[in-house]
């Protein structure tokens, strides 16, 4: 089933939070938090999903409680009263570390998974459809706020709907290297698959395709690194990549590199070590002149969580720190479609991948 995004992801949100779900709740629509949980600032965090702006009105209260061993507490508000609490005894975050939090919502009720596995369904005692404001509030700090429409039937290609089947490339592991547990997530499971939509482009004097391709997000905060997986149907214009994590406090260096095969179209490599995050792109094995500049200040900060966001456009690289323009990169491999395998390492702890 192809995922569509139903709106914009809220970057590095600062909490507390309060954004709009543009169109409201529907059935299928999957949201999406990372972050951590805090050590400060209280012992508890709370996510609502509320009927219009105010709080007289909350469909769904999430609030963890790190208290009495740690327990979760599940409610509706109405008209400013609080209905039956439903608890449940058993507490899935840990304090200062990372997690992902999905809410699926369906026609009865809200499934929530923590860490990639279900938690808890709550029943809606309120019409879903009129939520539209989510709130995140406590002792928590969030990277990325992503939506998912998981039941969407892509619009009318104007051309073919071609499937096809791609898993996540591997590079050889260096030998003599002890092999790292897998992650829930594997090259060798099942192939992923997506929908080309070919869409008509126009341009003076001529018509072309472009192949509109529905992210891939691994939302398992749980990663080995390094980290490999596979951009499917490569770089194009329009297209964006996400990756989100946190810096760890002793890191001195990590980089972000889009591959076309054995070479790395684009380097991203942030040096603590140097106050500076490098450019480069490496063919046969040769790197090429690195780029350094900065028009602000290193947005990396060690311990401190962050989301990159690289949008391809026809000539360069667009890069986003935390929602925060960074930086262009021109293009230096023109091929774009042979663009098509993401690689993270170093000293961070990966939260969410989207391709």
């Amino acid at each position: 089933m192809a995922l569509s995004s139903s709106q914009p992801p809220y970057l590095n949100p600062i909490i507390p939070f309060s954004g709009k779900i543009q169109g409201g709740l529907q059935d299928g629509l999957k949201i999406t938090l990372t972050g951590n949980v805090l050590y400060y600032n209280g012992t508890r965090f709370a996510v609502n999903f509320h009927s219009g702006p105010s709080d007289n009105d909350i469909a769904f209260h999430f609030n963890p409680r790190f208290e009495e061993g740690g327990y979760v507490v599940c409610n509706t508000k109405q008209n400013g009263c609080w209905g039956p609490e439903e608890r449940k005894m058993h507490m899935p975050f840990q304090m200062g570390n990372p997690f992902e939090l999905c809410f699926l919502v369906d026609s009865y009720n809200f499934k929530v998974t923590v860490n990639g596995s279900h938690f808890v369904q709550y029943s809606h005692r309120v019409p879903f459809h009129r939520v539209d404001t989510l709130s995140i509030s406590g002792a928590v700090h969030l990277s990325y706020i992503g939506f998912q429409n998981m039941r969407a039937t892509p619009m009318q290609p104007a051309f073919s709907t071609v499937q096809f089947s791609q898993t996540a490339c591997f590079p050889p592991r260096p030998k003599g290297r002890k092999p790292k547990s897998p992650g829930t997530w594997q090259a060798n499971a099942a192939p992923i698959t997506q929908t080309v939509i070919h869409t008509m482009q126009s341009a003076p004097g001529q018509m072309f395709l472009n192949p509109v391709i529905p992210p891939m997000a691994y939302p398992n905060p749980t990663y080995s690194m390094p980290f490999f997986t596979s951009i499917p149907g490569g770089l194009y214009p329009s297209k964006s990549i996400i990756v989100s994590g946190t810096v760890l406090p002793s890191a001195q260096r990590f980089h972000i590199n889009l591959r076309c095969g054995s070479d790395i179209a684009f380097h991203l490599n942030p040096r603590f070590d140097e106050n500076t995050v490098v450019r480069n792109t490496q063919v046969n094995g040769s790197w090429g002149s690195e780029e350094r500049s900065l028009p602000r200040k290193m947005p990396f900060v060690r311990g401190q969580s962050f989301s990159v966001w690289i949008m391809c456009e026809g000539h360069c690289l667009k890069v986003s720190v935390d929602g925060q323009h960074l930086l262009e990169y021109c293009h230096r491999l023109k091929n774009l479609p042979a663009i098509n395998s993401l690689e993270v390492a170093g000293d961070i702890q990966l939260t969410h991948v989207q391709t």
